[in-house]
């Protein structure tokens, strides 16, 4: 089996020479004899030839050869980027004393049998390797008890109702007749950062007018960080809106703190009465409450799909120049700024990552890392013309020993998984009796491959580490953040631009709020920018803005076709079409600011297998946050930061 050979160029020797003839008929029109007799058209055929063996010898270049040349001009492959997600640790019982949970604890998902071409249905292939992922910081799930309890009206003091509580006659959580911004406080014995709250409530019985499936309510804590309130998730109601007996989790974010509310220092959340939408019903009499209790129940904690690599030796010393040394588990996934530990007879030093030596001096400790290679290269020496070695950062001494004390490797898209599929302890944690994520893990990505980065190397030269025009902002983006789907730079108002950021989501695990870039990725990109901008350049990194779309439509089915199967896949073909990731014409992602148009839909629909005729379209703008749907139309015009999601459609297939 012979080797695929690249084709970079697939023009042949008769391809030359016609190009050339019509270079001639535009260059030189007084050129009118081209037959093979002419002395100049036996030099084109000349020239045609050895460029037709220069482009055979070119074909030939192998990936190798790219990255050596890629290398020589400083374009490194971005390395796999490792999916994250939050584990939630539920605990067996409410303890009394902090449980810990360590960095690094390991958190798989089930093993499940693999499909091979042998297996059949009385016999299963082998077991697929379980996707684990790794905690990135130690985990206190802090105990807690309920010691305060206060009411208040908006832009009023609460008030300390705790002795009322007590006496069991019942505390009004709101204002007689409940109005927005009024709120009900709960004064934990401490601060609960990153634990999960169980509230148990008893009600009076009641009829507040609500739906208890969706009660007007948002529940807070106070954040440390930005000093005020702040939103939290709920990991289940049972009280329908503090309407009857129940109980309510709430995941207290990591920023949590004490703070004093009234004249009672505690940690604080409360529950708010907060604007109800159109068509959503309001509280019409306070709810009542008789007895409130709180206890921690678990905790969550950040996790990376990522194997953690300690105190890796790499090689010995050859005491020359430019000396490279491959780690054994490559690739290096991309984390902070490495340090290498270099045990020589002196002692042990540490050696500091920089991304060029351009900057180096001859005694500087510096290495580079090439992740996606996995190696460790020390300074070049370069000979000036009078022989003389100039060197770009130290060398180590012959036979001291190369040490690397921590790298991440692993990644790559496979660690995307769905929410509750980590769900398995590799070690067990005293007195944890489970696991699993909330949420599905977001932002893994392959390796860049070898022509995506032959492709970015004339980019990376034009640009020179600096971000002058809106291409450069989005390519010096890119460089800080592979792990992004897209990235798009726009003009800003105040004469500075806006980078709009959308991270890796899958297909099957994307819901509106997933599509917003964490803190984490907003905070890379912008100190990465900040460093290369124009002076008095303002830089703003952020979301795009994402217009809900909902496509109401009629489809007649063929004769023979099953209805129930022809109304899902139009369904997954228009989340497909109208997807910011991977939706659009060609696939790419749906580009900024086009238009929707019914016509688009409409062939969408078409080729959906088992429609037999489109009869009737309808687009309506939907807003993904609170559900509302504008007037049906024909066409939707998008602003140019916009980009489109499906949002709830609506399709009626007929016989």
């Amino acid at each position: 089996m012979t080797l695929p050979a690249p084709n970079l160029d697939d023009r042949r020797f008769q391809d030359l020479v016609d190009e050339a003839k019509r270079l001639v008929q535009e260059r030189c029109p007084e050129w009118t004899d081209h037959n093979v007799s002419d002395p100049g058209i036996t030099l084109i055929e000349a020239f045609a030839f050895m460029v037709d063996q220069l482009l055979y010898r070119l074909n030939r270049v192998t990936d190798l050869h790219y990255l050596r040349y890629l290398d020589l001009i400083g374009v490194r492959r971005f390395p796999p980027a490792p999916a994250r997600c939050d584990l939630t640790f539920m605990l067996a019982a409410a303890r009394k004393e902090p449980v810990t949970v360590p960095k690094g604890t390991q958190v798989a998902t089930e093993s499940v049998p693999k499909r091979t071409e042998a297996a059949t249905e009385s016999k299963v292939g082998q077991l697929e390797d379980p996707i684990v992922f790794t905690t990135q910081a130690d985990l206190l799930i802090v105990p807690c008890s309920l010691t305060h309890l206060s009411t208040g009206a908006v832009g009023s003091v609460p008030v300390d109702q705790s002795a009322t509580l007590a006496e069991g006659t019942g505390v009004d959580c709101f204002s007689r007749s409940p109005g927005q911004g009024d709120a009900v406080y709960f004064g934990l014995s401490n601060a609960v950062p990153g634990c999960l709250v169980s509230l148990t409530f008893a009600c009076a019985p009641a009829g507040p007018g609500v739906d208890p499936r969706d009660p007007p309510l948002e529940w807070q804590h106070w954040d440390g960080e930005a000093k005020d309130w702040a939103s939290c998730e709920l990991g289940g109601d049972t009280t329908g809106g503090l309407t009857q007996d129940g109980v309510v989790d709430v995941h207290v974010p990591g920023s949590h703190a004490a703070s004093v509310v009234g004249e009672q220092r505690a940690g604080w959340l409360r529950c708010r009465v907060v604007e109800a939408r159109d068509g959503q019903p309001t509280y019409s009499a306070t709810p009542r409450l008789m007895s409130v209790s709180a206890r921690t129940v678990g905790g969550t904690v950040a996790a990376f799909h990522a194997d953690v690599v300690a105190d890796e030796i790499v090689g010995m010393a050859e005491g020359v120049p430019g000396q490279r040394l491959s780690v054994q588990h490559p690739p290096m996934l991309a984390d902070e700024p490495m340090v290498v530990r270099v045990r020589a007879r002196e002692g042990t030093q540490e050696w500091t990552e920089v991304s060029t030596f351009a900057a180096s001096g001859p005694g500087d400790r510096h290495v580079m890392v090439d992740r996606a290679a996995g190696q460790i290269v020390f300074g070049p020496a370069v000979r000036q013309e009078d022989g003389s070695l100039l060197r770009y950062g130290d060398v180590p001494e012959k036979g001291a020993i190369i040490q690397v004390p921590y790298y991440l490797t692993g990644g790559g898209s496979r660690g995307n998984v769905a929410r509750g599929k980590l769900v398995v302890q590799r070690e067990p944690v005293p007195f944890v009796k489970s696991v699993v994520n909330i949420k599905p893990a977001v932002g893994g990505v392959e390796g860049e491959s070898v022509a995506n980065a032959a492709a970015r190397g004339p980019l990376q030269l034009r640009i020179r580490d600096r971000a002058v025009t809106a291409e450069d902002y989005e390519e010096l983006a890119r460089e800080a953040a592979p792990e992004a789907a897209r990235i798009k730079c726009v003009p800003a108002s105040d004469q500075g631009v806006r980078v709009l950021v959308v991270p890796r989501v899958e297909a099957a695990n994307m819901s509106f709020e997933h599509l917003q870039p964490s803190k984490e990725l907003v905070r890379k990109i912008g100190l990465y920018l900040d460093k290369r901008r124009c002076l008095g350049a303002r830089v703003l990194v952020e979301p795009p803005r994402y217009q809900g779309v909902t496509v109401v439509a009629r489809l007649k089915a063929r004769s023979g076709s099953i209805r129930e199967a022809v109304h899902t896949q139009a369904l997954s073909a228009l989340d497909a079409y109208l997807n910011p990731i991977v939706g659009g014409q060609f696939g790419t992602g749906w580009p900024f600011g086009r238009m929707v148009q019914s016509g688009d839909v409409h062939a969408v629909l078409q080729r959906v297998a088992g429609v037999e005729l489109v009869e009737d379209i309808q687009l309506f703008q939907a807003d993904p946050v609170t559900g509302d749907r504008g007037e049906p139309t024909q066409r939707i015009v998008l602003k140019p930061d916009t980009l489109v999601f499906s949002y709830r459609h609506q399709i009626r297939v007929g016989d």
